[in-house]
């Protein structure tokens, strides 16, 4: 952790350039500042470093004894003492200076330093809050020259997941983490101190390999110290005011502003205490940062003190909020989404992930309430839509299951109680045939609605057993039954988009314009059948646009859903990072409800595969978060779990792994799901080319007639066939399209291929293509590729005998593979050769651990 935050420091100072290092505290910047520190001491960098502590604030010239070099201070005062320190920082050799946590370094040695760093010109290192800026008698020690900043970002979910690990262990399951995530706001070290309290006090128990929580809450008597060491130092109208926040939750500015002054609100911005959110109303929302300190001031003990407090807020905030006139922003680009979601980006997302919890517990609260009053239908369905997309109360679902009476009701209303009922059959495990007895149950009750259930029973089969066969007709069918039904249109849509018919998705739509049973799922289908069609930018935008409006409305199923398709289709871009990011702020939230579930799994697998497929050694990656009793294939990309198993489990013999991949590919297309097989043949051809799984490519384009992939499909017959010369003709005619990011990872790969089997005549071919189509198309992101390490001179059969030879003998060996004993003893010769290696045993050594080929 912190790889590129330690590697940028050292490069900007052996650029002669200060560097601040600037996040809050327990933000990382002393753990950085040690890993900068033991690189210089690797290279022979005298390293004079400084250490703040609170309790040296006021303690004249602490910061220079911190430093250990027996600078006797006597009535030497600042300059003599500069003087000292100046001397020994001008001898010979490379010399650096560091200071961490500057706020807390003493004025006198500040003074010192300040002189120090004008007269010797010494790289300088320094770690500081941004309220550092706001602090009175701080002296700007970096501004004498040439000056880079280092920002500490929270980090995000698969940061926390990796952290957690780290500490723990083993990894917690995606509740437990996304809860981390929220309470820490993304602060390393309140991450460690909530998972190692918890995991003390029993909040947290180890089950089938990973951390879960046992209760609602991860508050526990063990954080009150760290809470408040992060609060020393407020004064006491900021500390009331932190309390009123706790008590209020988050509340737009205008009203906090009737209980808060106006000052205290800016001093506590100001230290970092405080986020703000776009709320629905287009107005801004404040709440407390990190979210651990609303549960300190909410515990029983603080909020029973100070009962007056609470009862003037309950007052004030009982009040309306003001309506904001401003006007959302306009225009559809792909630059626009991109530059609003890299300014979301900097400000992390636990505080928005808090208020969806917040929020969403207030309404499905209310609307529980409601339901327990009145156990209508209408109530009933009006709590289950808040679980369609936000975490599920098991207990509650069954409870309002079990005891809505169904006899009266409107239609809608009762449809949308039978599909949800079934839902939950399948999700709680009861399986396919009680969910269709449940709709089978509405249509024979309700006749006039019974194509509509007999369409939900459509979509069910298809989507967790395997598309019909007679899939026209039964939806011709099924609309001559109910003319202009939304429902069925909608379940068509989703339909044409399993077997990749993307122009019949889309044509489903527009022939309804009614939302069907749920709004979310219009802008869902729409984005899926723009990707799907390869208009990657139009597909951005529409999911990014929708995003940004289902975070402002707390529509937790249009966030899961806007970004599943915003992910895949960043993602084949090649903007990762945007990619990983909005998947994390999912991650954040926790795990979503009902039909979400299976778009997170599917995001969870998708964050996984960049670094499994990175990474030598097995590693645990997010995709070990999701459901394992998943099917090798699924209805949308990375619902199945085939494609992210073998690229997990790393096949790097090319033949292997393009057999393996085939067999996938078709066990996709047998269910049905053209789609995902059309999605993995692409990805896993880029990834590491071979002749099956482009021809499986090739058909499934052919067949749905897809034209958007025509030159990349070009290349990669090029590259199969080893027809070097024709490659090069068709990567100078490429004509940039949205297939770009691909084209690159497919030269990649096709490198990948040649290097496993130890052609070095291709693999040079391939490394030179690939740079000539990088320098034509410069990008700074690097292509998604198997990491092989440093791969091995010899051939898989003669890695095959050496691995053989540490403890058989030849004829042993010639019977173990079939071989003739002369060209077992062949092999071996040819390995010693290779390799260098003195001895059978020292060849066994070298190539026992060889992964790639284990």
């Amino acid at each position: 952790m912190f790889e590129q935050e330690v590697r940028r420091t050292l490069e900007y100072i052996a650029r002669g350039m200060a560097v601040r290092i600037v996040a809050a505290p327990g933000g990382g910047r002393t753990t950085i500042t040690q890993k900068v520190i033991a690189e210089f001491e690797k290279g022979g960098v005298t390293v004079y470093s400084i250490s703040g502590l609170r309790s040296h604030r006021r303690v004249p010239f602490g910061g220079i004894h911190s430093l250990g070099q027996d600078i006797r201070v006597g009535q030497l005062g600042v300059l003599g003492v500069a003087d000292v320190l100046a001397s020994r920082l001008t001898k010979p050799g490379e010399r650096v200076l560091v200071v961490d946590d500057l706020e807390y370094v003493d004025p006198e040695s500040i003074a010192v330093l300040d002189a120090v760093r004008r007269r010797t010109r010494r790289p300088m290192i320094v770690t500081m809050t941004e309220s550092s800026l706001y602090t009175k008698g701080r002296v700007p020690l970096l501004g004498l020259g040439p000056e880079a900043r280092v920002h500490l970002n929270p980090l995000r979910y698969e940061q926390v997941n990796e952290l957690i690990t780290e500490v723990l262990g083993t990894p917690a399951d995606a509740d437990a983490t996304a809860r981390i995530l929220a309470k820490s706001a993304g602060n390393p070290r309140l991450i460690v101190r909530i998972a190692e309290t918890a995991a003390l006090s029993g909040l947290l128990a180890r089950r089938d390999g990973q951390w879960h929580m046992t209760n609602d809450t991860l508050w526990n008597e063990h954080l009150y110290s760290t809470v408040e060491s992060l609060l020393e130092g407020l004064e006491a109208d900021e500390l009331t005011g932190l309390q009123t926040m706790a008590i209020a939750g988050t509340a737009s500015i205008d009203v906090l502003q009737q209980v808060i002054k106006p000052d205290v609100l800016d001093r506590l911005e100001q230290r970092g205490f405080i986020s703000a959110i776009d709320s629905a109303h287009n107005d801004i929302s404040l709440a407390i940062t990190p979210p651990v300190i609303s549960d300190y001031f909410r515990g029983e003990r603080m909020l029973t003190t100070r009962r007056v407090l609470a009862n003037r807020i309950t007052r004030t905030l009982s009040a309306e909020p003001q309506e904001s006139n401003a006007s959302a922003s306009s225009g559809d680009s792909l630059t626009r989404v991109l530059a609003a979601l890299r300014v979301e980006r900097s400000s992390g997302d636990a505080a928005t992930a808090r208020h969806f919890h917040e929020q969403t517990a207030i309404l499905e609260r209310h609307r529980f309430e409601l339901w327990d009053a009145d156990k209508s239908v209408s109530n009933a369905a009006a709590l289950l839509r808040v679980y369609w997309g936000s975490p599920i109360d098991a207990s509650r679902i069954e409870q309002v299951l079990a005891s809505t009476p169904t006899a009266d009701g409107d239609s809608g209303e009762l449809l949308f109680f039978a599909v949800s009922k079934a839902l939950w059959a399948i999700y709680s495990g009861k399986g396919l045939d009680q969910a269709a007895a449940v709709l089978r149950s509405f249509a024979k009750e309700h006749p006039r609605r019974s194509a509509e259930a007999d369409a939900f029973e459509l979509f069910i089969n298809a989507s967790y057993d395997k598309m019909p066969q007679d899939l026209d007709q039964v939806l011709e069918r099924l609309h001559e039954r109910r003319p202009g039904s939304s429902v069925i249109a909608s379940v068509q849509a989703i339909l044409e988009l399993y077997r990749f018919n993307p122009n019949g998705a889309l044509a489903a739509l527009e022939s309804s314009r009614d939302p069907g049973i749920n709004p979310g799922i219009e802008p869902f289908i729409r984005g899926m059948a723009m990707f799907s069609l390869g208009r990657f930018e139009e597909a951005v935008v529409l999911a990014l646009d929708k995003r940004a409006e289902a975070r402002r409305d707390l529509d937790q199923f249009g966030v899961v859903s806007s970004t599943y398709v915003a992910a895949h289709a960043l993602s084949y871009g090649g903007y990762l990072d945007e990619a990983d990011y909005l998947m994390g702020s999912v991650f954040a939230m926790g795990r979503p409800g009902f039909l979400m579930d299976s778009l997170y799994d599917a995001m969870l697998r998708l964050a996984g595969l960049r670094t499994a497929a990175s990474t030598i050694e097995p590693t645990i990656t997010l995709a070990t978060q999701a459901r394992r009793q998943t099917e090798e294939a699924g209805p949308l990309p990375g619902m199945g779990k085939g494609v992210y198993n073998l690229v997990a489990g790393r096949p790097l013999v090319p033949a292997v792994f393009d057999r393996q991949a085939a067999y996938l590919i078709k066990r996709q297309l047998q269910r049905g799901y053209v789609l995902e097989a059309a999605h993995s043949a692409l990805f896993l051809t880029c990834l590491l080319p071979g002749r099956k799984t482009l021809d499986l490519l090739r058909e499934a384009l052919r067949d749905h007639s897809i034209t958007a992939h025509e030159q990349l499909v070009e290349i990669a017959a090029t590259v199969v066939k080893e027809d070097h010369q024709s490659l090069d003709t068709l990567l100078k005619k490429y004509k940039p399209d949205a297939d770009l990011y691909h084209v690159r990872m497919l030269l990649r790969g096709a490198f990948k291929r040649y290097a496993f089997v130890d052609d070095s005549i291709g693999a040079a071919a391939m490394e030179r293509a690939y740079l000539l189509f990088s320098a034509r198309f410069p990008s700074a992101v690097e292509p998604l590729a198997f990491n092989s390490g440093s791969y091995s001179p010899l051939t898989v059969r003669e890695i095959e005998v050496a691995a053989l030879a540490g403890h058989r003998t030849n004829p042993e060996i010639a019977e173990h593979l079939g071989l003739s004993i002369r060209t077992v003893e062949n092999h071996i010769s040819n390995a010693l050769r290779k390799t260098g290696s003195p001895t059978r045993s020292a060849l066994f050594e070298l190539v026992r651990d060889s992964l790639p080929f284990r």
